[in-house]
């Protein structure tokens, strides 16, 4: 049988329909492989968060518990804290809950015959649509609606210049989400194109002689995904921060 890579390459990285729910109001709800892939990380996270803080707020530390406290300090201390001041504090659980469903979705990714939920743009602009409404909720909560429509300019403005310059404000709220949407959704679909391309050269070629490197090159993109998965989680929480900071606090 002759070997296809594009269909390879769809097989693994589009999505695909398992099943549906029964309707809801006419509305079809079929689930797909990244939506299981989304569901077991919520399992996962729930599984992993509800006893660690039990455990926490109990005073019972051990291994589990101390290793997430640090990517919790980590978070808190090296990004919330620095890019919203001290009263990024109190929306830390968003950024905690971003962070860590983004990696969880990125390590999935990469088990044998799972799927990368994050490959899929559909995915990740819903995550930059969180953020998108985290920016101007918390603008407009924290300044007010007028102060924050007039801190979308910069101060000192020229009048004359304020119906150009509102338009290209809005439309930079907006490009922002869509730069967190295409970043995490390119790099992490990038990464399985790679692996694959390197695995399909062994059918491309059709020779056993070319599989060892094919494979070593492979393994190497793979440990590099690894890293890749904690990197995309670590910039789009990183960068959500920022864009958010921005809005509760121009002059911070």
């Amino acid at each position: 049988m002759e070997f296809n890579f594009t269909q390879m390459l769809e097989h693994h990285l589009l999505d695909h329909v398992y099943f549906r729910l029964p309707d809801i109001f006419g509305v079809s709800l079929p689930v797909s492989k990244h939506v299981l892939v989304m569901w077991l990380s919520g399992v996962l996270l729930t599984a992993l968060f509800v006893p660690v803080a039990m455990a926490a707020r109990a005073g019972r530390p051990n291994t589990i518990v101390s290793l997430v406290e640090i990517f919790v300090l980590f978070i808190r201390d090296d990004i919330v804290v620095p890019n919203m001041g001290p009263a990024g504090r109190k929306h830390l659980p968003y950024f905690l809950s971003v962070f860590f469903f983004i990696l969880f979705c990125n390590l999935l990714g990469l088990v044998p015959f799972s799927a990368t939920a994050t490959g899929n743009i559909a995915v990740t602009g819903a995550l930059a649509l969180c953020t998108f409404v985290m920016i101007n909720v918390l603008g407009i909560r924290e300044q007010g609606f007028g102060h924050y429509i007039k801190s979308l300019v910069p101060p000192g403005m020229p009048v004359w210049l304020l119906p150009l310059m509102y338009p290209i404000e809005i439309l930079g709220l907006v490009t922002k989400s869509f730069a967190l949407c295409i970043r995490l959704f390119a790099n992490m679909i990038a990464g399985h194109i790679v692996i694959l391309s390197f695995l399909g050269l062994i059918f491309l070629f059709g020779t056993i002689f070319i599989a060892p490197a094919s494979v070593a090159a492979a393994l190497a993109v793979f440990l590099l995904e690894i890293f890749v998965a904690f990197l995309q989680a670590y910039i789009f929480t990183l960068l959500s921060a920022i864009f958010i900071g921005g809005a509760v606090s121009p002059q911070h």
